[in-house]
């Protein structure tokens, strides 16, 4: 019988108890939760007893955790500047490691975490989940119908993805600092740039709006971005593509746009965001990521296709549905396929960096106010 794998948390805000504890604790016969860090607890069993009824051990500093043999994966859930620093102290001590995103401020650190970790025969993962969002995995789906069939959108030239919310004020968290992987290009961009990659590849060139829209806290930290990453003809069809990254952090509409996906024969529109956050952030139970409901989105926010006909004028119109649930679980469930049976990774460390080095283009278009080729 194959052991479950000890696994230690470092981090118990929003990432740690909405993103990370409910999987593991949901997929006992994979994952044990060995243990946590959390510096101050305030209570006996800290926050993880305090929601889910489970005391898991509780490390006080990174020391405690990196010295603890029994611990085999770590996942980190810390500030983005601690990211780098600590993978790399986890990896040094021979165990595995999962990254929130992004995974590094920059993608030489990237690279060096990638090194190490084949060099010690571990495995390194990046926690980019929202390639199990519902709404990804329905877009997908249409992308991949062939051009003979009646839900075809033809070949695609354009894309927009967006990640908008209304808010006027900072949230009073590290997340307002100006620290190292600070920004909204580095928190929702990676998301948005991750799936992009994932449909697309490596574009050919990218233009980037990056600011402090409102104007308030730190200048230094973004609150709103506009990436265009151009994809030049013959490289993929004959038509140019422009996929359009967008974070609006002053967006007032209720659901918030999500996708435009326009083709030579039709157009795909979509509103509302993947339900497993909001999900995550409520359930009392882990067994309630189990249950069918999960992940599922309502027929209210499926997305819709506009068609137009062989006579060109003659335009149809009907829904697409996001029938999948979203599925954060599966990233779970390959992890520990790759820990204890070598399984291949869904998401690999290359394609996280990747995500790192447009971010840093997007950053560097902005600054210098130009288009910057993608080596």
């Amino acid at each position: 019988m194959v052991q479950p794998i000890n696994t230690c948390i470092l981090g118990v805000g929003l990432s740690g108890l909405t993103f990370h504890v409910p999987f593991i604790l949901a997929l006992p016969e994979i994952f044990n939760l060995h243990s946590v860090l959390e510096r101050n607890p305030k209570a006996e069993g800290g926050k993880v007893k305090e929601r889910f009824g489970v005391a898991p051990k509780i490390h006080k500093t990174l020391d405690a955790v990196l010295s603890d043999q029994e611990i085999e994966l770590v996942i980190i859930g810390t500030p983005n500047d601690t990211h780098y620093k600590f993978a790399k102290a986890v990896l040094n001590a021979g165990k595995h490691v999962l990254v929130d995103k992004p995974v590094t401020a920059t993608s030489q650190q990237a690279k060096e975490l990638n090194d190490l970790a084949k060099f010690k025969g571990l495995v390194l993962y990046a926690f980019q989940n929202r390639r199990w969002d519902s709404d990804f995995l329905a877009l997908k789906c249409l992308l991949s119908e062939p051009e003979t069939s009646p839900n075809s959108l033809g070949t695609i030239t354009e894309l927009e993805s967006h990640y908008d919310r209304f808010r006027k004020g900072l949230k009073g968290t590290w997340k307002d600092e100006p620290l190292p992987a600070a920004g909204i290009t580095y928190d929702l961009g990676s998301h948005l740039i991750d799936q992009t990659l994932c449909l697309f590849g490596r574009p050919t060139r990218l233009t980037a709006f990056i600011q402090n829209l409102r104007g308030v806290g730190n200048p230094n930290v973004d609150d709103c971005f506009t990436i265009y990453l151009h994809y030049d003809a013959g490289s993929r069809s004959a038509y140019p593509l422009t996929v359009i990254l967008r974070s609006h952090i002053l967006s007032v509409r209720a659901p918030q746009l999500r996708y435009v996906v326009r083709g030579t024969k039709g157009t795909y529109t979509k509103y509302g965001l993947d339900v497993q956050e909001d999900q995550l952030k409520v359930i009392s139970t882990p067994k309630g990521i189990l249950e069918n409901q999960f992940g599922r989105e309502p027929e209210s926010i499926w997305g819709s296709i506009e068609r137009v006909e062989a006579d060109d004028i003659t335009v149809s119109k009907f829904s697409w549905p996001s029938k999948d649930p979203g599925a954060y679980i599966e990233l779970f469930r390959n992890l520990g396929a790759a820990i204890r049976e070598g399984a291949e990774l869904v998401v690999k460390w290359e394609e996280a960096t990747a995500v790192i080095k447009m971010v840093e283009l997007a950053h560097k278009s902005s600054q210098e106010g130009m288009t910057i080729a993608v080596q």
